[in-house]
């Protein structure tokens, strides 16, 4: 059952690599389907569906791989489950498509914080505070994570035994 989803996508990537240049949309115009389902995605991560989620996100980027915000909602699923590479994986590609994608560049930094490169999350921070001169709510998010700390590597780390 999980390899419908990823059969289903290297067909569509098949026939996207067999379509004509000529043919290809900008990227600000993402197809209809692939974001329909990019907000199927979403509302299964936020109903804590993580592996409907994250089947429905690569779907919508089976069906366009220029939709950004599926990046993005997948590298937060990929949070959810403790994937914090994938995570940063996700909104690298995101990044390569919009590079001042502000959800990007916080979700990107929360993964960073839970390795442990709090540095690389600070000039992600800082980062958003050039991108958001106005303010944004990314700008807080990030902030928050950074000063709270990792907060599953100290949940899951092995206990050391005492020596007697």
């Amino acid at each position: 059952m999980r390899s419908l989803p990823r059969l289903l996508l290297t067909g569509f990537v098949a026939v996207a690599l067999a379509a004509p240049v000529a043919s290809q949309r900008p990227d600000d115009q993402i197809q209809p389907k692939s974001v329909e389902l990019q907000h199927q995605g979403k509302a299964l991560l936020n109903a804590g569906k993580l592996e409907q989620a994250e089947d429905a996100l690569e779907t919508a980027l089976a069906v366009d791989p220029r939709n950004r915000w599926a990046f993005v909602d997948l590298a937060r699923v990929a949070e959810k489950q403790h994937l914090f590479g994938k995570a940063i994986r996700m909104t690298n590609k995101a990044l390569a498509l919009e590079p001042n994608d502000p959800d990007a560049i916080a979700v990107q930094g929360e993964a960073m914080v839970e390795m442990g490169a709090t540095a690389r999350a600070q000039a992600n921070l800082q980062k958003l505070q050039g991108i958001c001169t106005k303010g944004c709510p990314q700008i807080a998010q990030l902030s928050a994570a950074i000063t709270r700390g990792p907060t599953v590597a100290s949940a899951t780390a092995p206990a050391v035994p005492k020596k007697n």
